[in-house]
């Protein structure tokens, strides 16, 4: 079988060689010298369009409008924030838009060193006007504004631009360390803060402090973007090119073991939290349960680390930074500390100190409590939080007994009917996703026999997949609770119990809507037994194969899940899920499956009318209303005030309010401190399900007695 495995091989890469070959046709003619890294270039191009025009889900043409989406995506992280390129150097690039195609056919990639070259003359231009600025100083009685969003932001004219957009950007730099410092020394409800605001006089020592603090920051900053190779800038234009097929599709480029299983797992060892690069910004995607970060309580999904500081050392910026180079300034040894200068969804900024430790992941597997209910001696409802679909695949693969979600939820609901629980909760906010089969499992466990979700792949071929087990675990009353980050696995268990009418989905406005699956693509694979492998290590590509559809027809892709009763959403002013992502395949469907719906009698409409009226009645919801207006104005409020009076009110309104640096600053409900039950006792998502558990027993009581695991005929 080796021997076949080796020839199987060989013939590939005989045909990539050919291929390869054929496209090169003429090199020695025009050039005999041609370097190394030039043929690895052509190789690595023709292997990232034979992955993507072949096995990509969507089959775009490789054509101008795909390349037109290349190019913007490239530019965009090129200059997020428009900092450095004028509109003559975006203009200059211009020219490359439609030929994106025509390049990565013939391997022949300028765009990526002309880009690398423009922005390094920008940055050096850039560096003198950092040093000269910041010598003269700044006037901070002056009615002057920066714009903090960039996406409002266009690009600069010409040099003067710049100077005066780096003049605002440095200005509010050195405007927000000094009213912090302030804050420090004196608080900012002391009639000395109050008086010095009143007479806008200026503490020189602490302003002095704050601009050296700035500079250190600053030229950091860009000694590092000058660093960057034009290695760099082709993996970031290799990486644009297979987004613009679609956002979770992505070039993943050689580097050590450790980085590359950063892009695999992006898993960070030391504070226990999921990030990525997103448009010049290293953001986070998931907090994970259990980890130093969650304990922690404050660092959330959708925040931006601008900053990292090592123990009292200064913290450095982290903006424009490739991913791999923040995890290395975040990881450290146990019992370290990092600082963190993150920028939250509302705007606001924090320092967040977490200290390094060991993941302990025993808190994120599936756990499970009761709840008293009030009034009724000795019943109480069940509350079970799954934070992952988790599954060791690697001891399944070894014969080992390998851990998963299935076997502890079933282990956890067993645990729970043993204490006659009157209804369960099933929490999946937050939970991003992970094992297919396991969210079958799981699913598997509230109905009988039947189909939880369709698979199909990009030849068009759609598989049917099924609980087989005719095992109903649990069959009472059941709430599913889901948020803008319950998404994949946890949309295809979400959507299963609705279709089924299994239970009820009570959440925000919806769940995330990631209805597709990615596949790893080693390109080193092909050319192991060949003349080409001087070229490896070429990387990997992740690319999406396959896509979800519920079993009603519907796809669970940009859609998600929508709740039977939606409550107040927290979140509503983040702009997160796959519906404001860029280049996401569409919402479609196809033919649904026959099924049987769970036999109850559920009068929907009228759950959803006692909720709300709840809602309206329930002070703890207008709290949340209130702070969801809050977050909703701060948000859109992008412009700053460079005034120092400004400033120093605003702070003084975020102490009075209470808002910042507290716990209610972290948007996400996995709050990972205390036990179970105290992390759930003060959640009114949580409190509400039980009200809608409550609801539902009597309309059990008022209806017809019902045969556990009875059903009907799909309708």
């Amino acid at each position: 079988m080796k021997i076949f495995k080796k020839l199987r091989y060989c013939l590939l890469a005989v045909l990539i060689l050919a291929a390869v070959t054929g496209s090169w046709a003429g090199l020695s003619s025009k050039n005999d010298t041609e370097d190394l890294s030039q043929l690895r270039i052509r190789l690595l191009t023709h292997l990232v369009r034979q992955q993507m025009t072949v096995n990509h889900f969507s089959h775009k043409p490789l054509d101008d409008t795909l390349s037109a989406a290349a190019f913007d995506l490239y530019v965009q992280q090129l200059d997020f924030q428009k900092r450095f390129l004028t509109r003559s150097d975006i203009q200059q690039l211009n020219r490359y838009r439609n030929q994106i195609d025509d390049a990565i056919i013939q391997g022949e990639l300028e765009l990526p060193k002309v880009a690398a070259r423009l922005l390094r003359l920008r940055i050096e231009s850039v560096s003198d006007m950092v040093r000269e600025i910041l010598d003269r100083g700044f006037a901070f009685d002056e009615q002057q504004v920066i714009e903090t969003d960039p996406e409002k932001l266009d690009y600069v004219e010409d040099a003067d631009g710049l100077r005066d957009r780096w003049q605002r950007i440095l200005k509010y730099q050195v405007l927000m360390h000094y009213v912090q410092l302030l804050d420090e020394q004196g608080g900012l409800d002391s009639n000395s803060a109050r008086q010095r605001a009143d007479a806008t006089a200026v503490d020189q020592a602490l302003l002095r402090d704050s601009i050296d603090k700035v500079r250190r920051s600053t030229e950091h900053l860009l000694r590092r973007l000058k660093e960057q190779t034009e290695e760099d800038h082709l993996e970031r234009f290799l990486n644009a090119f297979v987004r613009a097929y679609d956002p979770h599709s992505a070039y993943l480029a050689p580097d050590a073991l450790e980085d590359f299983e950063i892009y695999m797992k992006g898993s960070l060892e030391g504070i226990g939290a999921t990030l990525r690069e997103d448009d010049g910004f290293i953001r986070v995607v998931e907090v994970i349960p259990g980890s130093p970060a969650a304990k922690q309580g404050q660092l959330a999904a959708e925040d931006i680390i601008l900053k990292v500081g090592e123990g009292t050392q200064e913290p450095v910026d982290v903006t424009e930074t490739r991913l791999r180079d923040a995890v290395r300034l975040i990881r450290g040894k146990k019992g370290t500390e990092v600082r963190l200068t993150v920028r939250k969804p509302t705007g606001n900024e924090m320092i967040i100190s977490i200290t390094r430790d060991v993941v302990e992941i025993e808190e994120g597997f599936a756990s499970s409590v009761t709840v008293p209910i009030p009034g009724e001696q000795d019943k109480a409802f069940g509350y079970l939080r799954i934070p992952s679909f988790y599954r060791d695949f690697e001891g399944s693969r070894e014969g080992r007994q390998a851990r998963n979600v299935t076997d502890d939820v079933r282990r956890e609901l067993a645990s729970l009917n043993k204490q006659n629980i009157a209804g369960l909760v099933l929490d999946l906010r937050d939970n991003g996703g992970g094992s297919l089969s396991d969210a079958i499992g799981v699913a598997g466990l509230f109905i009988a026999t039947g189909p939880i979700v369709q698979v199909k792949n990009s030849d068009g071929n759609i598989s049917v997949f099924e609980d087989e087990d005719p095992a109903i675990t649990y069959d009472g009353p059941l709430v599913v609770l889901v948020n803008r980050f319950s998404a994949s696995a946890s949309e295809i268990l979400a959507g299963a119990i609705q279709d089924y009418g299994r239970g009820v989905i009570l959440g925000g406005e919806g769940t995330h809507g990631k209805g597709t699956v990615q596949a790893i693509f080693d390109m080193d694979q092909p050319l192991t037994y060949s003349p080409l492998a001087k070229f490896k290590p070429l990387g990997a590509l992740k690319v999406t194969v396959q896509k979800f559809y519920r079993i009603n027809g519907g796809s669970t892709q940009v859609k998600g899940v929508e709740p039977d009763i939606q409550l107040p959403d927290r979140l509503s002013f983040l702009e997160s899920g796959e519906k404001f992502t860029e280049y996401a395949l569409p919402w479609d469907t196809v033919t649904n499956v026959p099924y049987h719906r769970w036999e109850e009698n559920l009068n929907i409409e009228q759950l959803r009318h006692l909720s709300r009226q709840r809602v309206a009645k329930g002070h703890r919801f207008d709290n949340l209303i209130a702070e969801i207006q809050h977050n909703v104005k701060r948000s859109r409020k992008t412009l700053r005030s460079l005034k120092l009076t400004d400033a120093l009110k605003q702070r003084e309104a975020l102490h009075a309010s209470g808002i910042e640096g507290t716990k209610d600053e972290v948007l996400s409900q996995n709050k990972d401190h205390g036990s179970l039950r105290d992390r759930i006792s003060d959640d009114v998502y949580v409190e509400e399900a039980f009200a809608v558990l409550g609801d539902m027993r009597r309309q059990y009581e008022d209806s017809e007695p019902r045969v556990a695991g009875q059903v009907s005929p799909a309708r």
